[in-house]
């Protein structure tokens, strides 16, 4: 017959209640944190320095247009992930995290969103493309310093908001009237520089769906073509700003700047 280990059975024994002793434990401060009363709403907006698309007055107002009236209510009125599909669902939000603790406090972190071009379509429709290459409304209250694309864009921001700009260029039927991707990769590049950046502000797609850059300096078009040799077309326009337009007077000196060709800058003087 096996011998009993009493010392073994007895620390099993004295765990089996430990462990009972948490669960009820636990369940009663689930029960008691249920009741618990909102007091305070805690909103942190980070990002705010780059954009001023979002208030803290604006949150509240958003949450209770949607009947997500916090203050005084209890927790267990309350869902946590309701009130964030609700705030994930505005459309200046990137992303938004929500949390309660015992004090009555719901803190609410949000992550405004970060526009990188303004699209201007054919129609006259106006819209962003964020730093996620997702399509974004303007807003009413303040208008984002980037740079504007404009001319034969023809996508509306109705039936593609749901898409990121990746997802149209892949797309069978988009891809084949889409330019956004073309813009998007130029405008990435040239906030990549912080020379590019300072000297272009305007990207227009032609006819032929081209693309022609217009400087903030000077009174000049660049022919920049498809985004084929995209960095090599960036790198020739660099070193002909920095050698090849080194005199006060060169800046107005032509009137376009081809850098369609491989390995040479085409100029035409006016």
């Amino acid at each position: 017959m096996k011998k009993i280990n009493y010392r073994k059975l007895v620390v099993t024994i004295l765990w089996i209640f430990a462990i009972a002793g948490i669960t009820g434990s636990l369940a009663f401060v689930t029960k008691r944190e249920s009741n618990i009363l909102v007091k305070n709403l805690s909103i942190s907006i980070h990002n705010n320095e780059e954009n001023l698309f979002l208030t803290e007055k604006d949150i509240k107002e958003f949450l209770t247009e949607r009947n997500e009236n916090l203050i005084s209510s209890a927790y267990k009125n309350i869902s946590v992930p309701a009130v964030e599909r609700a705030l994930n669902s505005h459309p200046a939000i990137e992303n938004a995290e929500v949390s309660v603790d015992l004090n009555g406090e719901v803190k609410i972190n949000v992550k405004q969103r970060t526009p990188v071009c303004r699209i201007i379509n054919l129609d006259g429709e106006s819209y962003y493309i964020d730093s996620q290459s997702k399509l974004m409304p303007l807003n009413d209250n303040y208008s984002a310093r980037v740079i504007v694309a404009n001319g034969y864009i023809t996508e509306p921001y109705a039936r593609r908001y749901q898409y990121t700009v990746k997802q149209i260029g892949e797309n069978k039927i988009f891809k084949e009237i889409s330019v956004l991707d073309d813009v998007l990769a130029v405008v990435n590049h040239i906030q990549a520089d912080t020379l590019l950046t300072a000297l272009i502000h305007q990207v227009y797609v032609n006819e032929e769906k081209e693309l022609e850059l217009f400087p903030a300096i000077g009174n000049h078009k660049i022919i920049f073509g498809n985004t084929e040799q995209l960095a090599e077309k960036f790198n020739k326009l660099k070193l002909f700003y920095t050698q090849g337009l080194n005199k006060s007077d060169s800046w107005n000196k032509y009137s376009t700047i081809n850098l369609k060709y491989k390995n040479l800058v085409v100029c035409t003087k006016k």
